[in-house]
């Protein structure tokens, strides 16, 4: 999920469209709100880890 945020990101500031933009923020951001949970050890959406 962090990954596809930052491919939004940067195809979002290429073309100038905004919504990608927007779209590429709340991914990163909660790919790595999970990424944090999971690697604290809470279980995320059912799953011990969240890869």
């Amino acid at each position: 999920m962090i990954v596809l945020g930052v491919i939004l990101l940067i195809v979002g500031f290429v073309t100038g469209i905004s919504i990608l933009w927007t779209i590429g923020i709340i991914l990163a951001v909660v790919g790595a709100a999970l990424w944090v949970l999971g690697a604290m050890g809470h279980a995320v959406a059912g799953h011990r880890h969240y890869w």
